[in-house]
């Protein structure tokens, strides 16, 4: 080879190579989010684990259900802005954990596969937990999950997630301090899931109580949430004359036999019901609540079965985009419909300050949002990730079953 031709085909190897490293400076710009799965120019896609299928399957497929309706109609609207100057599409993925753990973990490693941005709104403590060191290691964002468990709104132990719901804690305390403000003299007993859930609320309603002498614990009772009863508990407990229950309980139908069975047995205490299980239609009247003096939950969200609430604009709203683009047709007997709305309309807040399409920018996003009135929330609550130790939403108003739906409860009583 001449010494021209060895240096022509030097050249040409190196105008390969340069267009060949243009190219890949090009994508890599035009797709900044090549290196983050899940997230492109266009489209951003999340995935949820939830149980979809089981006893709790009601509240589930309102977790998916609240989610897809938000960014349903987001899309329909062209999409959402994002904080780098593009506006994408949010797609959804779902999978059914039917509340078992080893599922949920097998969900979440079908997600890394599915090249899925972040999980989000998945519902249970266990189901969460099962999955949770797996999404640190792989830093995988968890964001919003429907726990109350404190451990997904510790920063140093859970990077990448964080909480959405109250944590039990606060939603124990919150009755704890209604009960105490009466000035009354109360006799309660308490019937708790054996696990942290069960154990939060406890804790929190007993911290509230301490010290007031008008107030005493006349009898506790614990339940695995894979059982199938719990009369024998309620009888138990019903023989110690309380006037008050605080049922710590997730598993809807063993929420409807419990206030059925104290009912068959003559004991009619006021009831404390944790948010999660206190669905005017799904629980309370199937148990029959009006026959109790009073039954107690917390919210920060707007029911749209109460009166107070049937023309709100948020609600009709809410509604309108749950059956249009939720899949969701009869008015949702389950608050999580509800609550996922509003983590979806958090996701979007973060989105909107989410400067780079990365898992590190959405998380840095995701907890620097403070003040926000979400779509649907409560007057009195807001979002504010800022807080170290807590999720998203940590304050709460009690209120009160009225027959219908819940009025915000002033006092106890």
């Amino acid at each position: 080879m001449t010494p021209r031709a060895r240096w022509v085909g030097a050249v040409a190897v190196a105008s390969v190579l340069a267009i060949s490293l243009t190219g890949c400076r090009g994508s890599a710009q035009s797709g900044g989010a090549a290196s983050t799965p899940g997230i492109t120019d266009t489209s951003i896609t999340l995935g949820i684990t939830t149980p979809l299928s089981g006893t709790t399957a009601g509240p589930g497929t309102c977790t998916v259900a609240g989610v897809k309706a938000y960014f349903g109609a987001k899309n329909a609207e062209g999409g959402v802005k994002f904080g780098d100057g593009k506006t994408r599409k949010v797609e959804i993925k779902t999978y059914d954990d039917a509340y078992d753990p080893q599922k949920s973990l097998a969900n979440f490693q079908q997600m890394t596969s599915d090249g899925v941005f972040a999980e989000t709104s998945g519902l249970g403590t266990p189901t969460n937990r099962a999955f949770r060191e797996a999404a640190i290691s792989q830093k995988v964002p968890q964001a919003l999950v429907m726990t109350g468990d404190p451990l997904f709104s510790n920063r140093q132990q859970s990077p990448w997630q964080l909480g959405l719901v109250p944590v039990y804690q606060n939603e124990g305390a919150a009755f704890g301090k209604l009960l105490a403000d009466s000035g009354g003299t109360h006799k309660v007993a308490i019937l708790s899931q054996n696990d942290d859930y069960g154990k939060g609320y406890v804790a929190g309603f007993k911290e509230a109580v301490k010290g007031k002498s008008g107030i005493s614990i006349v009898g506790e009772q614990t339940y695995e949430a894979t059982d199938t009863s719990v009369d024998a508990q309620i009888t138990q407990l019903a023989s110690s004359k309380a006037d008050v229950i605080l049922n710590a309980m997730s598993v809807t139908p063993l929420a409807i036999s419990a206030l059925q069975k104290a009912q068959q047995i003559g004991w009619k205490p006021s009831w404390f019901l944790p948010s999660n299980t206190s669905s005017p239609t799904a629980i309370l009247q199937p148990g029959g609540a009006t026959a109790y003096p009073g039954v107690y939950s917390v919210s920060f969200a707007k029911a749209p079965q109460s009166p107070a609430f049937a023309k709100d604009a948020d609600v009709v709203k809410f509604l309108a985009d749950l059956k249009q683009y939720g899949d969701y047709k009869e008015a949702p007997a389950f608050p999580h419909c509800m609550w996922s709305y509003i983590a979806g309309a958090t996701l979007d807040k973060a989105f909107s300050t989410m400067t780079e399409p990365t898992r590190d920018s959405f998380m840095s996003a995701l907890r620097n949002i403070k003040g926000f009135q979400a779509p649907l929330m409560l007057q009195g609550t807001q979002v504010d990730t800022t807080v170290e130790g807590q999720p998203a939403i940590s304050s709460v108003v009690v209120q009160k079953f009225n027959g219908k739906g819940y009025a915000t409860a002033a006092k106890f009583g």
